[in-house]
């Protein structure tokens, strides 16, 4: 009887068992099965402005691998990057334009005293990184032109930001040009044509579009991407 309770129990443990890694196998291959989100950005999509953060989850923005990054999570519809040494920021895991497209975001640095929003992104064949409050929280700019950083180049502009304030930020770029506004503030008016563009290493992780911060916390929200008509067809 004590053999027949015994083989019982053991059969009973298998088949619970065998039940629950059959029902993790079916969860796995369902997370692989799904497909890929359908992408946001493309040379096909007609002129006009999507949202690229529903203030939901993170979607096809990934956490970038700085190495030292703090950490980065959702929390009331915005994207908080933490301190991290030394840089902290997300980089966008779909396709790109590298002309004729528009970016705004909101930004609002929480902690810190360094840039807290730069937009690392494509023009034509290069990049680039429009640096807001950067070089001990001032300073705003490309960097890099000519070689040059954003504290020590054409476009270099002076500005002063508080903290748990928000900020708004438009980056526009069109064949030959490069334009970036904070609010209503024009601060970049830049003819690319004969210039060598490029950025800086510590954000090359950054490319081909992303959002960093050194040194800082910040939190971003509101980000949408324009296509802009195509110029020729105007």
């Amino acid at each position: 009887m004590v053999v027949r309770v015994l083989v019982l129990c053991l059969s009973l443990c298998l088949m619970v068992s065998c039940d629950t890694t059959t029902n993790s196998n079916c969860q796995a291959n369902k997370e692989t099965l799904q497909p890929n989100p359908k992408p946001l950005i493309s040379e096909n999509m007609s002129p006009g402005e999507v949202s690229l953060f529903d203030g939901k989850d993170l979607g096809q923005w990934k956490i970038t691998d700085f190495g030292g990054q703090g950490k980065v999570h959702v929390k009331d519809q915005s994207i908080i990057m933490e301190i991290g040494n030394d840089l902290t920021g997300v980089t966008w895991s779909g396709p790109v334009l590298r002309t004729n497209y528009e970016i705004n975001y909101d930004a609002m640095r929480l902690d810190g005293e360094d840039f807290f929003c730069a937009l690392t992104f494509p023009v034509d064949g290069s990049f680039v990184t429009f640096i807001v409050g950067g070089w001990a929280g001032n300073v705003c700019g490309l960097s890099s032109v000519g070689y040059f950083d954003a504290s020590d180049n054409e476009t270099t502009v002076k500005k002063t930001f508080d903290n748990n304030r928000w900020y708004h930020i438009r980056v526009r770029v069109e064949p030959g040009r490069i334009q970036c506004w904070i609010g209503k503030r024009q601060f970049v008016d830049l003819e690319t044509k004969g210039k060598k563009l490029s950025t800086r290493s510590e954000v090359e992780e950054s490319k081909p579009l992303g959002i960093s911060c050194w040194q800082t916390a910040s939190a971003i929200k509101n980000i949408s991407f324009t296509k802009l008509p195509d110029m020729q067809k105007i």
